[in-house]
């Protein structure tokens, strides 16, 4: 009979166990910054962003003290992984030419401008590996203010007027960067 008993309290606990874990596997799964990805496409050419969309919870997004993107300092330009940019043929984004390719989109905030870099070192988490000899292209654009508030972090491609431009919104901030299809 004791083993019988002990039989049942570990098959009890083998239960328990196994549901625990299953449900802490998926706690992990659901990331407080939760991926985004938006997509463009112009004739034969197709352009994808892949990023983390942190939410300001009641922070600061830029500024000195910012613990998510502080300015003067590269930022992943989002959460998570470093975001990814893909053009599957050449584009100029603010007048440098972008070859196709996947790069890492990285930026480094300011209050009147950011630089904004496109790096071919892909895969990374955040910007701690980065490496400014990877750089494709770097260039700077003019900070905007957005009329809405933006709590989590968005990237869209927004075509007004006939022109495409890649926007990076987060709170009142709005960057946004001027891309130039080519025609086939």
């Amino acid at each position: 009979m004791k083993k019988f008993i002990t039989s049942i309290f570990a098959c009890f606990a083998l239960i328990a166990f196994i549901n625990f874990d299953a449900k802490a596997q998926e706690a992990l799964k659901q990331k407080p910054s939760p991926l985004g990805m938006v997509t463009f496409t112009f004739e034969d050419t197709y352009a994808k962003v892949t990023y983390g969309r942190p939410h300001l919870r009641g922070r600061e997004a830029f500024g000195e003290n910012s613990e998510l993107a502080p300015l003067g300092k590269v930022w992943r330009t989002g959460a998570n992984e470093a975001t990814e940019i893909t053009v599957t043929d050449t584009v100029e984004m603010a007048g440098k030419m972008v070859v196709p390719g996947t790069y890492s989109l990285f930026t480094i905030p300011d209050a009147k401008s950011w630089t904004i870099i496109l790096n071919k070192d892909v895969g990374q988490w955040g910007a701690y590996e980065y490496n400014e000899e990877q750089d494709l292209v770097r260039f700077e654009v003019p900070v905007n203010k957005s009329e809405e508030m933006y709590e989590p972090f968005t990237v869209r491609f927004d075509q007004a007027n006939g022109d495409v431009s890649l926007q990076l919104i987060w709170a009142n901030t709005l960057i946004s960067i001027p891309i130039e299809f080519m025609e086939n």
